[in-house]
C-alpha cells in the first residue's frame, strides 16, 4: 500500500486539505512525522472549535434581535478615555447577519497584528460604519464622559441605514432617540461592539502613532498617551504639549 512521503502530507496540511478521512487512514501509521502532523491537526481543529463557540456566544444578542425581525443592529464602542493625552474614538458598526470572522473579540484581546488585519476585514464587510474623533481640547471643555457619549453619538449618525436597535459597551445615550441598550463589557459579549472597539481601538492608535512624529519626545507611539512610567518621566522633562488633556489631575497639577 503506497504510503504518502512525511513532505507531501505536509503539504496537504499546509494546503488545509488533511481532513478526517486522511486523518483515519493515518491512525495507523507509526511514523513520528505523521503522528506530529496528526496531533497538529487535531490541536487546530480544537482551537477553531473554541473560536466557533466564541463566535456563536458574542452573537446572542444580535440574535435575539434578528429574531424580532429586525436587520440593523449597530454596535459602539470606544477607545481613549483614560489616557493623559491625544483624542477619544468611538466606532459604530452594522454587520450583516452572517458575518463570520472567527477570533474577534475585545480589541484589548487581540494581538496589534490581528487588530489590524481585523479592522481592515471589518471595514470591507460591514453594511455600514462610521468613526468619531473628540479631540483633547474638546475633552477639556466638555469632560471625558459627556466627549466619550458626544463622539458615540456622531459616530452612529454617520452610519446608513440608521439602525433599529443599538447595542452600547457600558455608556447610556439618554438623549439618542434609537432602541439602545448598554452592555457592561458589552466588546467581550457582544460582535457588533467588539467589531466596533477594533475600529475605536486602531483608529485611535494610528492617530497616536502619527501624533508621535509631531511630538517624539513622549513617544506617543509606544505609550498611546497613557500615564506610563515613561510618560511620566518625559512630562518631568518637557513639559505638555497642547495634545495633553488639562482636566486630567496629573496634567492639571503640573501646569496649575
Amino acid at each position: 500500500m503506497h504510503k504518502e512521503s512525511i513532505s507531501e502530507l505536509n503539504r496537504l496540511f499546509q494546503a488545509g486539505q488533511f481532513n478526517e478521512e486522511l486523518l483515519a487512514s493515518l491512525r495507523s501509521d507509526e511514523r513520528k512525522g505523521v503522528q506530529q502532523l496528526i496531533a497538529k491537526y487535531e490541536k487546530q481543529q480544537l482551537k477553531l472549535q473554541a473560536f466557533q463557540q466564541r463566535h456563536a456566544e458574542m452573537t446572542i444578542y444580535e440574535q435575539s434581535y434578528y429574531k424580532q425581525g429586525m436587520t440593523y443592529i449597530a454596535g459602539v464602542d470606544e477607545a481613549g478615555r483614560g489616557p493623559l493625552a491625544g483624542p477619544v474614538v468611538a466606532a459604530a458598526v452594522i454587520l450583516p447577519s452572517d458575518f463570520l470572522l472567527l477570533g474577534l473579540d475585545d480589541s484589548k484581546r487581540l494581538t496589534e497584528a490581528k487588530r489590524n488585519d481585523f479592522f481592515h476585514y471589518i471595514k470591507e464587510h460591514a453594511i455600514s460604519y462610521g468613526i468619531s474623533i473628540v479631540e483633547s481640547e474638546m475633552i477639556d471643555q466638555m469632560n471625558i464622559l459627556e466627549a466619550t457619549k458626544y463622539a458615540m453619538q456622531e459616530a452612529i449618525g454617520k452610519l446608513e441605514p440608521v439602525p433599529e436597535h443599538v447595542l452600547i459597551d457600558a455608556v447610556e445615550l439618554e438623549q439618542l432617540a434609537l432602541s439602545t441598550e448598554a452592555i457592561t463589557k458589552g466588546d467581550a459579549k457582544s460582535i457588533s461592539i467588539a467589531a466596533a472597539s477594533v475600529l475605536a481601538k486602531v483608529t485611535r492608535d494610528q492617530y497616536m502613532k502619527q501624533l508621535h512624529r509631531q511630538y517624539p519626545m513622549y513617544e506617543f507611539a509606544s505609550n498611546m498617551g497613557y500615564g506610563t512610567e515613561q510618560h511620566f518621566k518625559k512630562l518631568q522633562e518637557y513639559g505638555v504639549c497642547p495634545q495633553h488633556r488639562r482636566s486630567f489631575a496629573p496634567i492639571k497639577q503640573m501646569i496649575y
